[in-house]
């Protein structure tokens, strides 16, 4: 693992290899389709002989994050994967823990809903990931790769913003990305952080044992309201720091664009080919691709609308992130949604058709 390597992976297969190169020192879940390989591939690995990393199978969601809080209130690098069930019942684990200023990486492989609903792929959990995904006044910063690559990738990125900001992440992928193979290039493994690297790089918050320093207490409780009011305050500011410094997007072909489509994930692989298909058409049209969905890339969709005629979300759901785009885009253009859901997989075709139907051909 001290040097890259070039794999043929499924995405939540990756997903494992990342979180031992990353140096995470513990990995606390429950099986749940579809992403049920990472805690697999974790187990085949028998990370704990080489890096000393703790593997648990836990009794059920609940328990997994309440493990994850656990270790994260010792300043470890600790992480659980889910799908979109299994991060409901972590809702309250994920709301203490950004209550108590705690870092962890939590993967969500969505999957149909509501309810039980099917083991297909599906974005309906964007409303659940960047709404906060708990009760209180709380955000969770949201990653959302669109290839194994990113698979691999974030979970790096997720545990440096986890630890910049003490708070969750979340790497919101789907089935396609988490089942699908890739060629994907695994970097060097990085070294675990020692407790004192974590207190000279992040402050000594953690609990490593009391030593020549005051106690550390973590708690999301705080019953005076004027106290809860200034916790409330501190963390709106960490959130607007983020907001103003990681904003991650990528474009395709909007710098001429008549037409944008706004899709993240699967969906903007697909995306990609309907612009495609539409440019070899004549119309000029651009994809704009989400990476981070909270914090989300408004200010550029903002000024995109300003010039463009319209846009287009397309989403694995009935539609969620079609809400941020028009709060964006402030009434400058006209904003329409294409979707499939309960596990249904938009075609290019479907796309392409739909951004023809609701917006180039009614402007012809």
């Amino acid at each position: 693992m001290n040097e890259s390597e070039i794999r043929l992976m499924k995405g939540n297969e990756v997903i494992a290899h990342a979180a031992v190169r990353a140096g995470c020192d513990a990995y606390f879940g429950y099986p749940i389709t579809p992403q049920t390989e990472v805690i697999e591939t974790l187990m085949e690995m028998a990370p704990w002989e080489t890096t000393g990393m703790v593997v648990l199978q836990a009794e059920s969601e609940i328990a997994s994050i309440n493990m994850v809080y656990g270790a994260a209130a010792c300043g470890k690098k600790v992480m659980t994967s889910s799908s979109s069930p299994g991060i409901s019942l972590m809702g309250e684990g994920l709301s203490y823990m950004a209550g108590a200023e705690l870092p962890c990486v939590v993967l969500n492989v969505q999957r149909g809903g509501p309810g039980l609903g099917t083991i297909q792929p599906s974005q309906s959990d964007y409303f659940q990931a960047v709404k906060a995904g708990g009760h209180g006044d709380f955000k969770m910063l949201v990653l959302a790769p669109n290839s194994v690559q990113e698979m691999y990738d974030h979970v790096f990125l997720a545990f440096e913003l986890a630890f910049k900001y003490r708070n969750p992440v979340m790497i919101l992928s789907d089935g396609v990305i988490g089942q699908m193979m890739e060629k994907v290039v695994l970097s060097p493994a990085v070294s675990r952080l020692t407790d004192q690297e974590i207190i000279e790089r992040y402050g000594s918050w953690a609990l490593t044992g009391r030593k020549h320093r005051d106690r550390n207490i973590v708690t999301s409780v705080q019953l005076d309201p004027h106290v809860q009011e200034g916790v409330n305050n501190t963390l709106q500011a960490k959130y607007r720091r983020a907001e103003r410094e990681e904003v991650r997007y990528e474009e395709n072909n909007c710098e001429d664009a008549d037409y944008v489509i706004v899709a993240y994930g699967s969906s903007a692989r697909i995306s990609s080919k309907a612009v495609e298909m539409a440019r070899e058409e004549g119309h000029k049209v651009g994809l704009l691709r989400p990476i981070t969905l909270y914090p989300f890339p408004a200010e550029r969709i903002h000024r995109l609308a300003g010039r463009v005629r319209g846009i287009l979300t397309v989403e694995m759901s009935t539609g969620q992130m079609v809400e941020d785009v028009r709060l964006s885009a402030g009434c400058q253009a006209p904003v329409e949604y294409f979707g499939r859901y309960g596990g249904m997989i938009p075609t290019p075709d479907e796309v392409y058709g739909a951004l023809k139907n609701l917006l180039i051909d009614k402007q012809a």
